[in-house]
């Protein structure tokens, strides 16, 4: 079971066993899950495949935070080990799209950093490849020009664009950015709204429409550019149904 890349295609988030379950109810083709512990993992692997199996759902996979970003030789020693233990695992769920938070903001991260960061990044890009994996970097505070290097060294590197993040820390949503400059990198997005603002308790993954973000004009563009693969919807799972709502009457193809 795969999500395909020449089709539009909307699922929902989810952190929990539980929360698979919801998504799975409400229909969805997929659901988005998070893949934290490699021994978490592999505790659940049972469940996950039963539900896999009841209910013809595909997955696709939300990778841990890194830590400290600025920490190099502990991602090398712990963080990309880490990740390399969860593609395979993603593997055997059938999985072939997954999201990785690997932060490189330019206007933090120096170049000596974003360097270190980018080698450590194709090492994990490659063994993604080598499991059948898509690995899609999410934009967290970042712009075009902080992955621009990242896209130019490592062609296989795919993005999540993340569009609530993109309306923070920005007077205009990073998204246009992303979609202007790297469109035909980015494999999947992240859907929820938010006030705006410059913390991570600003990233408040609201429904559709209760927040400023102006996904009319951003699902406007996208159409345009004839955006075919997936969407996941992360908002709670009550949710869902209202934001699937507004994607299907904005988003041409969905």
């Amino acid at each position: 079971m795969k999500v395909t890349e020449d089709r539009l295609t909307i699922g929902g988030r989810a952190h929990t066993i539980d929360e698979v379950e919801d998504v799975c109810n409400l229909g969805l083709p997929f659901a988005e899950i998070s893949l934290d512990e490699p021994g978490q993992v592999e505790k659940e692997f049972d469940a996950l495949k039963s539900l896999q199996a009841r209910y013809g759902i595909m997955y696709l996979a939300h990778y841990p935070n890194e830590g400290n970003p600025f920490d190099t030789e502990t991602l090398k020693k712990e963080f990309v080990p880490k990740i390399k233990k969860l593609l395979y695992l993603s593997k055997k769920l059938d999985i072939s799209k997954g999201t990785i938070h690997f932060w490189m903001d330019k206007r933090w991260a120096g170049k000596e950093l974003i360097e270190k960061k980018i080698f450590l990044l194709r090492d994990m890009v490659d063994y993604a490849e080598e499991q059948g994996i898509t690995l899609c970097i999410e934009n967290l505070s970042e712009r075009f020009e902080s992955f621009q290097k990242a896209f130019e060294e490592i062609p296989a590197l795919r993005m999540t664009l993340d569009i609530g993040h993109g309306q923070l820390l920005s007077s205009e949503n990073t998204s246009y950015g992303f979609m202007r400059q790297a469109f035909e990198k980015i494999a999947h997005i992240h859907i929820h709204d938010n006030h705006g603002g410059t913390g991570v308790k600003d990233d408040q993954h609201l429904c559709l429409g209760q927040g400023i973000i102006n996904y009319q004009a951003i699902f406007k563009e996208l159409g345009e550019k004839g955006y075919r693969s997936s969407v996941t919807m992360e908002v709670k799972p009550q949710d869902m149904p209202e934001t699937r709502q507004v994607i299907v009457r904005y988003l041409p193809g969905a």
